[in-house]
Formats: structure tokens, sequence, C-alpha cells
């Protein structure tokens, strides 16, 4: 019997503020794993967070405070007009 299992198996929290998720996907067939797969997202301050892992929410919640947001924001806004 084939069972597919999906979840967050890692959260990383970047210096500035950036959240890195990996979700693995595992095949398991007779309880034995036969297939593991991973894939990675970033999600950015300030990022909708609909349909993320409730893990996933209470991170970002806790480090993205306002000041966070704000300061990544203006750092875009300096990259997008070339004063960094």
């Amino acid at each position: 019997m084939l069972e597919k299992q999906i979840d967050v198996d890692k959260i990383e929290v970047t210096d500035d503020g950036v959240i890195h998720v990996r979700q693995r996907t595992r095949i398991l067939e007779n309880g034995e794993e036969s297939i593991k797969a991973y894939h990675r997202t970033a999600l950015m301050p300030g990022d909708d967070l609909t349909g993320q892992d409730a893990r996933v929410v209470a991170v970002c919640t806790a480090v993205w405070t306002s000041n966070v947001v704000e300061t990544y924001r203006a750092k875009l806004a300096a990259l997008e007009e070339g004063n960094i």
C-alpha cells in the first residue's frame, strides 16, 4: 500500500526577516520510505501567509514585527532605486 506524507521539516530565519521553508514529501510503501523529495520557498516580511503551515505562520508572526517589515521594505525600495 502506498502512502503520501507532506510536512514542513525545516524553518529558517535570516537576519533581515526572510523565512525559508522546506517542505518534505515522502512516499511510503508498506510503511517503508521509498521516495523523498524537498521543495523550498522563501517568505518575505509582510507576505500573505494564507495556506501556510501553522508553525510557519507562528514563526512569521513572531519575527515580522512592524519594525522588521518596515526595514525590509525600505531596503527593497533602496535596491530598486539603485541606492545600495
